[in-house]
């Protein structure tokens, strides 16, 4: 194949602008040695090579972010670049220094240990794109680790990006899946357990991997000077639309940076995903859905449930408690944004009015998965509340639940209220994982809001069929349910990467019956409760 630069849909195409590196300050040294890197954004590195790459697999919808077409990114030199053999025209590798708190205690710094940034592509319709290899080496950055990555992390990676992004979560993206070749040594449960497993590589796609960290950093060593600068930059590169950097501008970038978190907060709780790592350093300032270490997603609905064994004992970034940490996570922002902006006061007030951007949008967000026309405060409150206060009686599938209730016919509130129990709740039933714990009280609370959502509904007066079509279009029916995940990891690890494939595919269209694929909607077998990669995972890649 020729790569020439004048063949569209070639990487040879793609134009590099590398904004990050040409406008802001890097670190002088060049050695990719471990260390403390001061008054520096950046600090240039290249991958290291692999001993054979193989593509597993790759997003076509990704691709075309970037202009690239289906020959070529099925082609061995689309492999070999996107493992890190082979850097193209214009590609100016760097890793990004940042700092944060993790688990709620100031870390310093941190930085992209094993990310490697291989420049910004401006595509066909004047979008920027970064690309970045997730595995591909150590930086200065990686302290005592490797900078490596493994196929079973990768591929929940890879898989997830893509998910998220049809499911309609703001996230970033990822390009392409390639096996390097080579083994690479974890220790999945810090257990004193290594195993060698197959290594990979993830190129993921965002606008930009600017983290809440990545500002930090510079507050927390005095680097005010930077600091303005990469803030400067950000605000003229990512928010052009609040004009130019000023103190008042920080000051709407903040408001912004609120909001897009609000926001993603609740398309969290509507989907059920868990991040399982909400450390500042794990928080994009676009809004996206950033680095996927252990996250899960809610099979049975437990508001405490968190995928990460290293948050088992303080559950700080569960389930439920994922608004309140990005609240916490932007204070930390506030305060290393305010030596610029030297005003407590209007930092203080954007914070208050992030509760209520959340709720407003979280109850909003409710009343669309219950297929109403709108949240009715003072009314629908209580029905809510009901709900959340049935879904826990006993292990409910949160996303078999949703998808369920639409099927219920609410039409005539006259046929609810005459129902028994039993015909009431029959469209729910395969939402319980223990059916048998299903209590005539229990059965008779459920039932109870079952029918005070029929009359709700009625008054409405929507259609069944209307109000099914809106209730499926934000209640997936597929989503990456952690043991499937696991699956297609122990076929890759095989060399089979069939389900990989097939997930994939499945979850390009997470809200649409598809005939055939019903194994990939059903419930968490038993079998996984408490399997390792099913149930919860560590930290480690």
């Amino acid at each position: 194949m020729n790569y020439r630069p004048s063949t569209p849909g070639t990487l040879g195409a793609m134009i590099f602008d590398n904004r990050f590196t040409r406008e802001l300050p890097g670190d002088p040294e060049t050695r990719n040695t471990r260390r403390q890197v001061l008054g520096a954004c950046y600090s240039r590195v290249k991958p290291t090579p692999v001993a054979a790459p193989r593509l597993v697999a790759h997003s076509p919808e990704a691709a075309q972010l970037l202009d690239l077409s289906e020959k070529t990114c099925t082609s061995s030199h689309f492999a070999q670049v996107f493992a890190g053999n082979r850097l193209l025209t214009g590609m100016d590798p760097y890793a990004t220094c940042y700092g944060g708190h993790q688990f709620g205690q100031w870390a310093g710094q941190l930085g992209d240990g094993r990310a490697i940034n291989l420049g910004e592509v401006i595509n066909q319709r004047a979008e920027r794109w970064v690309l970045q290899l997730k595995g591909a080496g150590p930086t200065p950055y990686a302290r005592t680790a490797d900078g490596l990555a493994v196929l079973r992390s990768s591929i929940r990676e890879f898989l997830c990006s893509e998910a998220m992004f049809h499911l309609g979560v703001p996230t970033t993206r990822a390009l392409s899946l390639v096996l390097t070749g080579e083994q690479v040594e974890r220790d999945m449960f810090y257990d004193g357990h290594p195993r060698r497993e197959p290594g990979a590589v993830v190129c993921r796609l965002a606008p930009s991997f600017t983290r809440f960290g990545s500002f930090q950093i510079f507050a927390a060593r005095g680097e005010t000077e930077v600091l303005r600068q990469l803030l400067d930059f950000t605000i003229r590169t990512d928010f052009a639309h609040l004009g130019a950097p000023s103190p008042a501008v920080y000051l709407q970038w903040f408001d912004e940076v609120c909001r897009r978190t609000a926001e993603l907060m609740v398309h969290w709780m509507r989907v059920g995903f868990v991040h399982g790592v909400m450390n500042t350093d794990n928080m994009s300032v676009l809004g996206l859905t950033i680095d996927y270490g252990p996250y899960g997603w809610l099979e049975d609905y437990d508001l405490d449930w968190t995928p990460n064994t290293t948050d088992a004992a303080s559950r700080r970034y569960r389930f439920g408690h994922q608004p309140q940490v990005a609240l916490w996570n932007l204070a930390q922002l506030a305060n290393a944004i305010y030596p610029l902006i030297e005003q407590t006061e209007p930092l203080e007030r954007t914070l208050a009015g992030y509760q209520g951007r959340y709720q407003q949008g979280w109850q909003t967000m409710m009343a669309r998965k219950l297929g109403l026309k709108a949240f009715v405060a003072g009314r629908d409150e209580a029905l809510v509340d009901g709900l959340l206060s049935i879904l826990p009686l006993v292990e409910t599938d949160m996303t078999i639940f949703f998808r369920q209730l639409a099927r219920l016919a609410v039409n005539n509130p006259e046929n609810a209220d005459a129902a028994d129990d039993e015909a009431l709740m029959a469209p729910l039933m395969s939402a319980y994982y223990r059916p048998e714990q299903l209590t005539a009280a229990t059965r008779g609370r459920i039932a109870g809001w079952l029918r005070a959502y029929t009359r709700r509904v009625g008054q409405d007066g929507t259609p069944d069929e209307v109000r099914r079509r809106r209730m499926n279009a934000v209640n997936p029916t597929y989503v990456l349910r952690n043991y499937l995940a696991q699956l297609a990891i122990d076929k890759a690890e095989q060399g089979e990467f069939a389900m990989v494939a097939d997930l994939l595919a499945v979850l390009r269209r997470p809200y649409d019956e598809q005939p055939g694929q019903e194994a990939f909607a059903e419930k968490r077998p038993d079998w996984a409760r408490h399997r390792p990669g099913c149930s919860m995972l560590s930290c480690s890649s």
